[in-house]
């Protein structure tokens, strides 16, 4: 598959640059696969809308305050955006501008200790990380409420962007479902477009998850599962194809793939490019994906991060 069949063209005007007053209250899309029937909803009503059987994982890392905004020597700004914790006090990051940088080179609580290409580093940090929320870049406006980039039901601080789908929930709605937790911490390939002419030039970074066995066990046995976001489709359908409990995963879901255990999959509308949309377009089809996405435009549905979402049965 080539890398221009995930292009559309979007009105700048449609990226959601804030979350709405409530959660639920964004809008939802169904799409029906055996059927081809669309409806427009809003997403506090996802439980009249799912099988009474159906069993909602969703991923419950939490988003790091991961933004660090630091002065360089002589003047000038630098940014670093962590990714990853290495061990102990060393973390994986993004760093700009990145030429600027030298190793060895000592901003604040970071020290840069090698170049691990294409603006990434391997640095230092003293502390515990003390920045901002890590907003994707098409989000020009600050955020109020920082915790309105963390899910209600994020546990466990790891990841560098948020799960987005799962911004969506409120207690009130989690508490009308049958929900199961996987965590997979989010890392850099958030932020990469694919750039390579096909699909299977790309290479996918890895990315830690960890899933209790009881959990997994309830998973497998459940008679239907309905995956909250992306994340959380490449650790079940990595389980199910036998990864351990713990560990990474650098499952690239495309067209053609073979879903062996989610069913249904509640998902944001993602940016052209990327592996989020491929991984859609493997779900629902590539046309019918392309159709789909065309609607909400032309319907006016809010896209990305804080954006509405899609359900496809």
């Amino acid at each position: 598959m080539r890398t221009s069949d995930l292009d559309y063209e979007l009105p700048a005007e449609l990226i959601a640059q804030r979350p709405l007053a409530r959660r639920d209250d964004s809008r939802l899309l169904v799409y029906e696969r055996s059927t081809g029937r669309v409806e427009h909803t809003r997403f506090g009503d996802l439980p009249t809308l799912l099988p009474a059987e159906t069993l909602v994982v969703v991923n419950d890392t939490r988003v790091l305050p991961a933004r660090l905004k630091l002065s360089r020597p002589g003047g000038g700004e630098a940014e670093v955006l962590l990714l990853e914790r290495l061990e102990g006090d060393q973390w994986e990051a993004l760093a700009r501008p990145s030429r600027r940088l030298k190793q060895g080179m000592r901003l604040g609580a970071v020290e840069f200790l090698e170049s691990l290409g294409g603006g990434r580093w391997r640095i230092r940090l003293t502390g515990e990380p003390a920045g901002e929320a890590p907003l994707p870049p098409y989000i020009t406006e600050p955020l109020a409420d920082p915790e309105r980039y963390q899910t209600v039901y994020a546990a466990e601080t790891g990841s560098a962007a948020a799960p987005t789908a799962g911004l969506h929930f409120t207690p009130e709605l989690l508490s009308r479902l049958e929900i199961e937790r996987v965590r997979l911490h989010v890392g850099l390939d958030t932020f990469r477009p694919i750039t390579a002419e096909t699909l299977g030039g790309h290479e996918l970074h890895s990315e830690r998850y960890e899933v209790e066995s009881d959990a997994w066990e309830r998973i497998r046995a459940a008679p239907h599962v309905t995956a909250i976001g992306t994340t959380t489709v490449r650790v079940l359908e990595s389980l199910e194809r036998g990864a351990p409990l713990a560990g990474r995963t650098s499952l690239f879901v495309t067209p053609g793939f073979e879903f062996a255990r989610v069913n249904a999959l509640v998902t944001n509308f993602h940016l052209p490019r990327s592996s989020l949309l491929a991984l859609v377009m493997a779900f629902a089809g590539i046309e019918e994906t392309r159709r789909l996405y065309a609607l909400a435009i032309e319907e006016r549905y809010r896209f990305y991060s804080f954006g509405d979402a899609m359900l496809i049965l």
